[in-house]
């Protein structure tokens, strides 16, 4: 089981589906805390009301001074929409989840309704999600998993952003459990093959 620090700036969305997950045990993980670089984020509230620890926290040093209070394995960016730098024992092992099929539509300035609008504005007919290892690069770090949605001809870029966010609800913790049965390394070393070959 994996011990989860939780990062997020929003409305919690994404806390929201780790908690029933665990909850009914498709999850193979527990929160041990969750953090907000918003002092008024609705998911601090949230944390709270499950009875997670919560915390506001600005800056990276900040961040890992909380965490480095707490038996974590991993940190999962759950809409943390600022540049996190972690600890150096947890540099591997920090989980985002991008709103596209990497490397489409990602890399800087790529995020949110961005990658939805741009989804849209060029017409695809397939979009998705990318569940990968954080790195110093953006959206660069090993890919856990990936899965696709198709796209009709009229919808919005709104629509668009509800169809990715119903297949994160399921990739993000599926990915979790990969982490959890393959561990951190594994996908480290299947990138650093890939890129030798």
């Amino acid at each position: 089981m994996l011990k989860m620090a939780v990062l997020l700036s929003g409305s919690g969305r994404t806390l929201d589906n780790f908690h029933e997950r665990i909850k009914n045990g498709s999850l193979n993980a527990k929160i041990e805390v969750v953090l907000a670089n918003v002092q008024d984020a609705l998911g601090l509230r949230k944390a709270e009301n499950y009875g997670y620890p919560a915390f506001h926290a600005v800056g990276s040093e900040a961040l890992n001074a909380i965490i480095q209070q707490y038996p974590v394995d991993i940190i999962c960016l759950a809409g943390f929409l600022k540049l996190y730098e972690p600890p150096p024992a947890l540099a591997h092992s920090v989980i985002n989840i991008h709103p596209s099929l990497i490397p489409a539509f990602s890399g800087a300035g790529f995020y949110g309704m961005r990658v939805h609008r741009a989804v849209w504005a060029r017409g695809c007919l397939v979009s998705g999600c990318t569940v990968h290892f954080a790195s110093e690069v953006y959206d660069e770090g090993p890919i856990i998993l990936q899965k696709s949605v198709e796209l009709a001809y009229g919808d919005s870029p709104e629509q668009i952003a509800a169809k990715v966010f119903a297949a994160e609800c399921e990739a993000f913790p599926e990915a979790i459990n990969r982490v959890n049965e393959q561990g951190v390394e594994f996908f480290w070393e299947r990138l650093r093959s890939g890129r030798m070959a």
